[in-house]
């Protein structure tokens, strides 16, 4: 089968057709999707139907796998499930504060480098596709004066943050359980060892420091509407075998929302980062 190659738009996404099976497990196949992954920030291999050993043998060659042990995977710590039906994932009931703008890892000391996620099962009730933005390409954008304003300012990430979006008013017993998660402070912009600098925004970024609560919520607010403008944004609709993969550190997600019955089902593995966040 012949393989396509396809840029998505001038900035973002990079469209792979005709590579699927144990043909995506190969070192060249890996090293083309790295220097893809680099330049592009979203990398679709479409209709892949990578079985979950092929998966994870994938995933070792991008990177090293972080163990995911509540990921709900018989057999493979290396995978997540994800998926709104609690019978097969413990954190079904979370999955609706997926439907925000994120980045995952943000509490972390160093965020995760990238994530594979594959199409089990895709969405029967018309929901699910997953978007992305470029928060590279959003600090790019920024004039000298903001970049200016921004350089030192730092932000406090939580997941409480985030589920306060789908949840306004907590009971004190979820907002204890959300508490238990630990928050952590980082720089709004942040600037990689090579010179590239990337907004860190999204769900989790609650509050400014040092600034008033609604000072910081209306810039914070303000960046993610002008990264996530609708000609900025890299939409997939999937395909029952697709194979997607993004580089965490630089790239905003969501997916749109799906139904609590939906048969959506993915499979997902995580790759370790590489660097501290600066």
């Amino acid at each position: 089968m012949t393989v396509t190659v396809t840029e998505i738009t001038p900035t973002t996404g990079v469209e792979i057709a005709g590579l699927s099976g144990s043909r995506l497990v190969d070192r060249a196949v890996a090293e083309e999707c790295r220097t893809a992954l680099e330049r592009r920030g979203v990398v679709i291999y479409r209709e892949a139907h990578l079985d979950d050993d092929d998966l994870v043998a994938f995933s070792r060659m991008l990177g090293e796998i972080v163990p995911l042990p509540m990921g709900g995977h018989p057999t493979h710590q290396e995978i997540q499930r994800i998926t709104r039906d609690p019978s097969k994932s413990p954190l079904a009931a979370y999955r609706e504060g997926t439907f925000h703008w994120h980045i995952d890892g943000t509490t972390d000391e160093i965020p995760n480098k990238a994530t594979l996620l594959t199409a089990r099962q895709i969405s029967d009730d018309g929901g699910g596709d997953t978007e992305f933005a470029n928060t590279f390409a959003a600090y790019e954008a920024l004039s000298e004066a903001e970049k200016k304003e921004l350089d030192g300012l730092r932000v406090v990430h939580s997941f409480a943050a985030s589920q306060l979006l789908v949840t306004p008013d907590p009971s004190p017993k979820e907002r204890a359980a959300w508490d238990r998660n630990p928050s952590r402070e980082q720089p709004l912009v942040w600037t990689r060892s090579g010179g590239r600098r990337s907004l860190l925004i999204g769900a989790t970024a609650g509050e400014i420091v040092g600034r008033p609560a609604d000072e910081g919520r209306a810039l914070l607010d303000g960046l993610l509407e002008r990264a996530t403008r609708p000609e900025s944004v890299v939409r997939h609709r999937w395909r029952q075998g697709d194979l997607v993969i993004w580089d965490n550190t630089g790239m905003l997600h969501r997916a749109l929302p799906y139904g609590e019955a939906s048969s959506r089902l993915m499979h997902r593995t995580s790759l370790a980062g590489e660097e501290l966040v600066a």
